[in-house]
């Protein structure tokens, strides 16, 4: 049992996502009979369902046509499996096959491998945007002023309101459970800085499209494309800002880059 062997097995759908297929699983693990192997992956599942995860992510149901004779074909039943369901597959097997054993070993590596690379791209991802926001906060806050805004945290909450479900910035920060003198926007993840960073791109650009001029006018222009992007990550099937979770500060993800950085240079 190397890791060679589940390399081998491993398969890459038309998305370029990995996935094991179970029937090639099964021996590898060290089950002969697909019935016992089924027992493993059922208590995979609920495991998974435990976690907080959703089970169809990871254990997709498919059915396969495979030869028993001559011409004659019949339908299987098949998983393909993530990794991480590989994962728990293994940990919910047969203790005494040392198969099981090397499994959960290389699979926990190899998972713990995954969840290190994953957070590192979101890191990435979330830091990039965040000095995207300081960079075009400034350019909205220079179109506001020219359109005559004098109150600009006011002018502010309107583009926050309708993005956050009638949400004013105090009340975004009080869902956070941030402390006082902490950023909200230093405690979103990529997804929600994504969509604060189309508001306000959106926002100055219409501010100057339209030669938008007072209080009034300006506030009611950033709380319509507020509007319009929540509307839109209704219509994708998004998860709503307010509703996402809260990370922790950026200066984490930006010391994990950095961190990553020294190991990678030795």
């Amino acid at each position: 049992m190397t890791e060679n062997i589940f390399e081998q097995i491993k398969k890459i759908n038309d998305y370029g996502q990995e996935f094991w297929s179970a029937r090639y699983l099964m021996n590898p693990l060290g089950y002969i009979r697909w019935e016992n192997f089924e027992v493993a992956i059922s208590r995979a599942k609920e495991s998974c369902k435990n976690s907080k995860q959703n089970v169809d992510d990871h254990f997709r149901d498919v059915t396969k046509m495979v030869s028993v004779w001559s011409e004659a074909k019949r339908k299987i039943k098949d998983y393909n499996l993530s990794r991480y369901a590989c994962y728990l597959i293994a940990q919910n097997g047969d203790p005494r096959k040392a198969e099981i054993a090397l499994a959960q070993t290389y699979f926990a590596i190899q998972t713990r491998k995954q969840e290190v690379h994953e957070q590192l791209v979101e890191d990435s991802k979330r830091v990039f945007l965040r000095e995207e926001m300081k960079e075009h906060n400034k350019k909205l806050a220079k179109a506001a002023k020219e359109a005559g805004v004098s109150n600009y945290a006011n002018f502010q909450d309107y583009g926050y309101m309708w993005l956050y479900g009638w949400l004013r910035q105090k009340d975004i920060h009080a869902k956070k459970r941030l402390k006082p003198k902490d950023a909200i926007l230093d405690h979103m993840w990529s997804e929600e800085l994504a969509a604060n960073l189309f508001r306000a791109t959106q926002a100055e650009a219409k501010l100057k499209r339209e030669n938008i001029i007072g209080q009034d006018k300006a506030s009611k222009a950033h709380y319509s494309v507020g509007k319009k992007v929540r509307e839109t990550i209704v219509e994708l099937g998004g998860t709503m800002p307010e509703k996402l979770p809260t990370p922790d500060n950026i200066r984490e993800s930006k010391k994990r880059i950095k961190d990553e950085e020294k190991k990678r240079l030795g």
